[in-house]
C-alpha cells in the first residue's frame, strides 16, 4: 500500500474509532538486556566512549531487536508504532559523539517501522508509521545557568536545522506522519514545528502533524512553565493534525489535562501515559 492510500485510510479510520499507539520503546529495549556490546556491534566496537544507553544506536547496530518490537506492538493490537528515534537529532546524539549519524538513524528507523508494519498489516487492517521527533536535551526557554539567565546551550535556528536533518530522514524512510512528543519547551516544539513544515513543503510532502507535550507534575504545567491552555494557544496556529499528551503522569493524574485539552483543541486529541 502506497503512503498515499495509507493516509486514505488512516483517515477514514480515525473517523470511525480510536486508533491505538504502540507502548515504550525504552522499557521494551530494556527487556531484551542488551549489553555495551549490542550497542557497538561491529561498526562502533572501536568507539571512544560507552554507547550503551544510546537506544537510537540499536536502529544499525541491533535492527532485528528494534524490528521484533514493533511486530510485538503491532500484534498485541497497535495500530500505529513510533520509530525509534526519540533522541536522533544530532543535539541529542552529540552526547555520544554520533551526531552525523543523525540523518541515516532517522531514515533506518523509519524504514524498520515501515517493515514490521508491513509484515503485520494487511488491506483490511492497515498499520502505520509515525515519525517520533523528541524534544532534544536542550532547551530553548530556559538557561542551564543559574548564574546568567540570559545564557542558552543552543540557538533556535540551530534547533530548527537539528529538526530538519531528522525530518528529512524519517519522510525518506516512509513514515505516515510526524509526531513531535514529550514537548516540556514549546520553543523547542515551535522549531520542529517550523522544520517539519519546511521540509515538507520542499519535498511536496503533505503528512499529518501531529504534537503531543508532557504536563511534569500535579501544578499542570509543562517544565517551562505553561499551563495546558496557554500550550495549545502557542502552538494552534500550526494547526496540528492532532494534540494530546504524554509521559511524566499516570492515566489517573492525566485526565484532567487530557479533558481541558479536548475541550479547547479543535483538532484530534491523542494520550499516552505513563
Amino acid at each position: 500500500m502506497l503512503r498515499k492510500e495509507r493516509l486514505r485510510e488512516f483517515h477514514r479510520l480515525l473517523g470511525e474509532r480510536i486508533l491505538v499507539l504502540d507502548g515504550a520503546m525504552g522499557t521494551a529495549i530494556q527487556s531484551y538486556k542488551l549489553t555495551e556490546a549490542d550497542y557497538r556491534g561491529q561498526r562502533f566496537a572501536d568507539w571512544s566512549c560507552d554507547l550503551k544507553g544510546n537506544n537510537d544506536l540499536l536502529t544499525l547496530t541491533r535492527p532485528d531487536v528494534i524490528r521484533d518490537i514493533h511486530v510485538e506492538f503491532l500484534r498485541a493490537g497497535a495500530d500505529m508504532v513510533e520509530t525509534n528515534t526519540f533522541s536522533s537529532t544530532r543535539i541529542a546524539q552529540a552526547d555520544y559523539g554520533t551526531e552525523h549519524l543523525s540523518r541515516e538513524l532517522n531514515e533506518a528507523s523509519a524504514r524498520i517501522a515501515r517493515e514490521a508494519a508491513d509484515i503485520v498489516g494487511t488491506p483490511e487492517h492497515p498499520r502505520f508509521v509515525a515519525g517520533a521527533i523528541g524534544p532534544t536535551n536542550r532547551t530553548l526557554s530556559i538557561s542551564p545557568r543559574v548564574e546568567d539567565s540570559a545564557y542558552r546551550a543552543v540557538t533556535f535556528d540551530e534547533v530548527r536545522e537539528a529538526y530538519a536533518e531528522q525530518v528529512e530522514g524519517l519522510i525518506d524512510g516512509g513514515v505516515d506522519a510526524l509526531l513531535i512528543e514529550t514537548i516540556f519547551d514549546t520553543l523547542n516544539a515551535k522549531a520542529a514545528i517550523v522544520a517539519a513544515k519546511d521540509v515538507m513543503d520542499a519535498r511536496g510532502v503533505d503528512l499529518p502533524l501531529m504534537l503531543s507535550v508532557t504536563i511534569t507534575d500535579r501544578s499542570g504545567r509543562t517544565l517551562s512553565g505553561q499551563t495546558i491552555e496557554a500550550f495549545w494557544a502557542s502552538v494552534a496556529h500550526a494547526a496540528p493534525f492532532s494534540v494530546g499528551l504524554n509521559c511524566a503522569l499516570g492515566a489517573h493524574e492525566m485526565r484532567p489535562y487530557l479533558a481541558a485539552l479536548s475541550e479547547i483543541a479543535d483538532c484530534y486529541t491523542s494520550v499516552y501515559p505513563n
